[in-house]
């Protein structure tokens, strides 16, 4: 039973990997700060929900620091 949970969640991942992949979240001219990452990591843990019309956004508000 713990073998089969493992392989669905592997699954999910990959499957979430995928979408991650066809929307270019992986492209070397992405800019990497905290929205696209964020954005990527739950693409990737969304899964198949990506293929069923999800398109998880997140919203970062970082603080600048102060001068």
């Amino acid at each position: 039973m713990r073998a089969l949970i493992v392989i669905v969640i592997v699954a999910w991942l990959v499957i979430g990997a995928a979408a991650a992949y066809q929307r270019g979240y992986f492209g070397n001219d992405r800019q990497v700060n905290c929205k696209t990452t964020s954005d990527t990591a739950l693409t990737i843990v969304a899964g198949p929900l990506n293929y069923l019309g999800a398109n998880p956004k997140v919203k970062c508000n970082v603080p600048q620091p102060s001068n």
